[in-house]
């Protein structure tokens, strides 16, 4: 590939790389998740800080201090979508210093769970029933159970939700009618999370009287950014193109790069309708393809100067393939080797595309 990319960052900054974001206290908690430790008190509590700054694990602990020592009952976790399931995953928090550790049964992490959300709603119902105390579900298996139980049935449970800003108080949104609900009766414990407060919708999270009773965590991106160890820089850059953006992606795109390509849903004006060519001609020319591997599904695409790239399709519509490929991205085993992916390619996921194994949004 030349080196002829348009190069033109439009923001740049540059970071103390003070490693404060990933030092941990006594209780191995880093300092946002000190930060939210101390008001896990609050009854409503609205975390607001950056990907990657550890709201799920602030999260864990604040959750197994109410399940121990503030009277609730159980714990549940709401993800927008069934990848982010994976963030909740089981920790050896005492490893670190803490006093429990998070664990979740597998028959419990319902985003692990095959079917649809009926079949789930009814794993909800029996997780209410049960003397086990955390579950993780979907967004939209939330919604159904609490349609089909009453908000009653959740007395005295910890209710967290993740990504909270999918939240809305327009009387369409029905998951935010839920939380008003909730918020009305006054008998559960609400922890919201979220990188952006914000909607681009325009539509108010919260209506400003159920929002005036969370007390909130803010943690900036700055704060985030500069606390990093090797952080040196971050552009922010515009690229403009004209045609196909599967042709000229790729005089912005390089491969030596840990990378996530999110493409043009398929109904807006940027897609050529097409996401599986799209996909197909991003990777044919970055190299020879050379086929799957079996193991993980990614495609293996050798490039010309020899190397061997390893990239994630998210986007097949084959869903055993797809979810051969989540998995693997999902692997704990994978979590710190860098070399495990390349380049994820996604459609609709966002960040929580990304993987512990050192990718990157670019």
């Amino acid at each position: 590939m030349t080196d002829d990319r348009k190069s033109v960052p439009s923001v740049s900054v540059t970071y103390a790389r003070t490693g404060s974001s990933a030092k941990a206290n006594a209780l191995g908690m880093r300092p946002m998740q000190e930060q939210a430790y101390e008001k896990r008190g609050e009854q409503y509590l609205l975390i607001k800080s950056p990907p990657a700054s550890g709201k799920s694990r602030a999260l864990m602990f604040i959750a197994l201090d109410k399940l121990a020592n503030q009277g609730c009952k159980q714990a549940i976790i709401v993800v927008p979508e069934k990848s982010i399931g994976a963030s909740f995953n089981d920790e050896p928090l005492s490893r670190y210093g803490f006093w429990a550790d998070w664990c979740v049964a597998p028959r419990w992490n319902l985003c692990n769970a095959p079917g649809e959300d009926g079949g789930k709603v009814k794993s909800v119902g029996a997780f209410l029933e049960s003397d086990d105390k955390v579950l993780v579900c979907t967004h939209a298996t939330f919604r159904f159970a609490v349609d089909k139980f009453g908000i009653e049935a959740f007395d005295d449970r910890l209710i967290a939700v993740d990504e909270f800003h999918h939240v809305s108080s327009s009387p369409d949104n029905k998951l935010g009618l839920h939380l008003g609900e909730f918020i009305a009766r006054d008998t559960v414990h609400l922890v919201a999370m979220t990188g952006s407060y914000f909607r681009g919708d325009a539509e108010a999270v919260l209506a400003p009287g159920d929002e005036a009773k969370f007390e909130s965590v803010t943690y900036t991106y700055y704060e985030q950014l500069n606390g990093y160890e090797y952080l040196k820089q971050l552009d922010i850059g515009y690229f403009f193109y004209s045609g196909p953006y599967a042709d000229d992606i790729l005089a912005v795109l390089d491969p030596a790069e840990k990378t996530i390509i999110h493409i043009p849903n398929v109904n807006s004006r940027e897609s050529t309708k097409d996401k599986i060519r799209e996909v197909e001609h991003i990777i044919e020319a970055l190299g020879e393809w050379q086929g799957a591997d079996p193991a993980t599904g990614f495609q293996l695409v050798r490039t010309p100067d020899g190397r061997t790239l390893r990239i994630a399709d998210l986007v097949d519509d084959d869903a055993a393939k797809r979810d051969r490929v989540s998995a693997a991205l999902k692997d704990p085993a994978q979590k710190n080797n860098r070399d495990h992916v390349d380049i994820i390619i996604a459609l609709g996921m966002r960040r929580r595309a990304s993987t512990g194994s050192g990718a990157s949004t670019r």
